[in-house]
């Protein structure tokens, strides 16, 4: 096991460092490029994703739908609209269609399989299950990249706000980590992750507070908070001892 896999299940030391912009957290948060290095690049590009592993990250969050022809996307949007040059539902196009799409600065619309080829195993993969019938095929790819191109399952992460999706991908693939994902905070705190037997509840800057990471924390799940890019923010979030940043900039981390 690498030592950054290592990081999802080992407890780890957090420092605080003030006035500075180059380095705000220490090596062991867990640095997660957002839609790659989206604060650089056209988000959830192979171009993204390049900066952002040249930016050093420990891993890279991106997004998936099933198109049309049964192809595996990573797009955030359940609409073409706002990251490409097209309009429409992602859903309802063909991959041919969505190839024909400008994702920014010339980049296609990736397939997951292209982009896991494209990472080769330097960073974690964390898959936010986005669409319909994404657990199934998530799945279906991970497990080929398993089984035939020598990825380990603490290579990906898969996470999603929709747990009834989660929880399909869950059960057919228990190895595989998973991060429960949850905009704003239940009166129950982190149980939903601990129910989904889940390995992290991800939770948004607006609300992350110390109770809620120490609740997370005392059920054995790590923390993983989006999406912080401001240094101030990244600051008050390493003071609450969590074990993740998703981040637009990496370089912040």
């Amino acid at each position: 096991m690498s030592e950054i896999n290592k990081l999802l299940f080992k407890p780890v030391k957090y420092y605080y460092i003030e006035n500075t912009e180059e380095s705000i957290l220490a090596k062991k948060v867990l640095k997660i490029g957002h839609r790659g290095a989206m604060g650089h690049e056209p988000e959830n590009t192979i171009r993204s994703f390049k900066k952002a592993i040249a930016l050093n990250v420990d891993a890279i969050e991106l997004d998936v739908y099933v198109c049309k022809t049964g192809e595996l996307v990573v797009i955030h949007d359940d609409k073409v609209d706002r990251t490409t040059n097209g309009v429409g539902y992602t859903e309802d196009k063909t991959f041919a269609e969505l190839r024909q799409l400008d994702a920014g600065k010339g980049e296609l619309i990736p397939t997951l399989e292209e982009v896991l080829d494209f990472v080769d195993k330097r960073v974690i993969v964390n898959i936010e299950l986005k669409g319909r019938k994404t657990a199934i095929a998530t799945y279906q790819v991970i497990d080929k990249y398993i089984k035939k191109n020598a990825w380990s399952a603490l290579d990906f992460m898969v996470s999603s706000f929709d747990h009834h999706e989660l929880n399909k991908f869950k059960q057919l693939s228990p190895q595989i980590p998973v991060g429960a994902l949850i905009d704003g905070i239940p009166l129950s705190y982190s149980d939903c992750a601990v129910e989904l037997n889940a390995q992290s509840i991800n939770l948004s800057l607006d609300f992350i507070n110390q109770d809620f990471v120490n609740h997370a924390h005392n059920n054995g799940l790590k923390v993983y908070v989006y999406t912080v890019n401001d240094y101030d923010d990244i600051a008050k979030v390493a003071k609450l001892n969590v074990d993740g940043i998703f981040c637009n900039f990496p370089e912040r981390l």
